[in-house]
């Protein structure tokens, strides 16, 4: 594997260490959420008005602002130096606060139209609309605080740090605790709570960022300018990349369009079976395209085009090696984790079910969505937009046909098939066509075989021992082992990487104790 695929690795390995803190304090928001809100109508409102300014943040944040600013910021570092690229980040903050301001105020005024677009089968029950738009109101302007973080991110990830970006959601997850056990222990209405905990999670994850950036020797105080050719540059990658950045996230937010018009509680299943679909791949997945998206626009930029195909080669690899067996993990104790997680309080054993159901469907996409992030932000380094919003727009269309057939006989997990459906779709035309841009084979064929005949065995123990209580849980970690075992035994690239890496991060660990 070259230097920039180990580099990739070692950068990934914090940030998959670091998010996976944040997921799991994730899950522990989750169950307490899941407990003192359930699955009913605050639920599915509340629900519906975070995933608002979510969505925002992965369209105008973390998907085409941070993808658009990286290869940018560096080629600006790269041939006119650190005082014009820091003078670059200041002016698209500027313009990223305008332009985010003026959008806030606006929703504020259309909160209503905005709702009945988004979960028009709410406006059946006249009271779960009517909440729908206040929660709206509450969390949207959440999207200033994110996508300023997401600028912070890309800052710093261009420069080589990523361990503030991947603790920022840290920060979220606490104040979303803390506002629904006080909500739920002093009697307020616990979505109206963690509504205004949305805003204060936002701020605190702007601020976390800001002693790093010092320590990184940027400042906002100095010049910048309305008119700053990077900016420019950077705008007109980013208009295109709105969709395709965030393919996957359009499809949730047309799943939950379509899942209002199912039973009371859809919406929520949905949204409890994402989230345990999107730890690994927000701890692994998303952490290679994370680390990778920097080294990408680096190469790029210089020319050495042979170091980009090896680098993005080695991304897909390591990516594929860790998606596979999450996602048969997932599918074989789908029910299990659900019930661990989430049966308690007012999460019946009814919801354990549907929602168990939603992951196995989701999850069949996992692989999928995890690989594209690589490719897409391969086609954002190279200054290619117009590929990845051709698919994206394709995908689309593919996952609201699918799921307006698939819902009629499945219900909400027709919904959830239709996200990985248009997830294969995705990765396929991305890694097809990128393939014939480069002239060059990027997808290693042993790694698929090898990973895929391991991944379906550790799929199959794990869903054969899923009744025996508690033992199930017990032997997660032998299944990891035993998957890491095989595929070193096979002589995995992969594999290799990951222990050496693993190990190099406990020494370090070990010296600093």
């Amino acid at each position: 594997m070259s230097a920039h695929g180990k580099s990739i690795a070692r950068n990934a390995a914090v940030v998959a260490g670091a998010t996976l803190v944040s997921r799991i304090l994730g899950f522990v928001r989750d169950i307490i959420v899941a407990f003192a809100l359930g699955a009913g109508l605050f639920a599915d409102a509340f629900f519906v008005a975070f995933r608002i300014p979510n969505l925002l943040r992965r369209l105008f944040g973390e998907g085409s602002l941070t993808m658009a600013f990286i290869p940018v910021y560096s080629r600006v570092l790269e041939e006119e130096g650190e005082e014009a690229a820091r003078a670059m980040a200041r002016s698209a903050m500027v313009w990223l606060a305008v332009i985010l301001v003026g959008i806030t105020v606006l929703v504020e005024i259309l909160a209503r139209p905005l709702t009945m677009a988004i979960a028009p089968g709410f406006l059946d029950n006249a009271v779960q609309f009517a909440v729908t738009v206040d929660l709206v109101r509450i969390c949207f302007p959440y999207v200033i605080f994110i996508c300023s973080v997401a600028l912070c991110m890309g800052i710093l990830n261009a420069r080589n740090h990523f361990l503030a970006p991947a603790l920022a959601p840290v920060a979220l997850n606490i104040a979303l605790i803390g506002a629904a056990l006080f909500g739920y222990f002093f009697g307020f209405n616990v979505a109206y709570c963690m509504a205004w905990g949305v805003l204060a999670g936002g701020a605190a994850q702007w601020l976390l960022q800001q002693p790093f950036l010092t320590r990184a020797g940027f400042s906002w105080r100095g010049s910048w300018s309305w008119r700053n050719k990077g900016v420019a540059r950077m705008g007109l990658l980013m208009l295109p990349t709105v969709f395709g950045a965030a393919v996957y996230q359009i499809n949730i937010l047309l799943g939950t369009l379509l899942a209002s018009f199912l039973p009371v509680g859809s919406v929520s299943y949905l949204y409890y079976a994402d989230r345990l679909v999107q730890f690994p791949l927000g701890v692994f997945g998303i952490a290679v395209s994370t680390a990778a998206l920097p080294s990408l626009s680096r190469l790029a930029a210089k020319g050495e085009l042979e170091e980009f195909d090896k680098a993005l080669s080695a991304s897909l690899g390591l990516t594929l090696f860790i998606a596979l067996p999450a996602a048969a993990g997932l599918i074989g104790l789908a029910g299990p984790v659900i019930g661990l997680l989430f049966e308690r309080g007012a999460f019946t054993a009814q919801a354990v079910v549907a929602t168990a159901q939603a992951l196995v469907a989701y999850s069949v996409g996992l692989p999928f969505i995890a690989l594209a992030r690589p490719l897409v932000a391969a086609f954002y380094a190279l200054e290619d937009t117009r590929t990845p919003v051709k698919i994206a727009v394709l995908c689309l269309i593919a996952n609201v046909g699918l799921g307006v057939w698939l819902m009629q006989p499945l219900a909400h997990v027709g919904l959830a098939l239709a996200v990985s459906a248009s997830s294969l779709l995705n990765f396929a035309l991305l890694h097809v066509l990128l393939t014939r841009k480069r002239g060059t084979r990027l997808l290693p064929s042993g790694t698929v075989l090898k990973t895929g005949a391991l991944s379906i065995l550790i799929g199959w123990g794990a869903f054969t021992t899923a009744a025996w209580h508690p033992w199930w849980l017990l032997l997660i970690p032998v299944w990891v082992i035993l998957y890491v075992v095989l595929a070193l035994v096979l002589r995995l690239d992969e594999a290799r990487l990951f222990v050496d890496v693993f190990r190099a991060r406990v020494r370090r660990k070990a010296k600093g104790a």
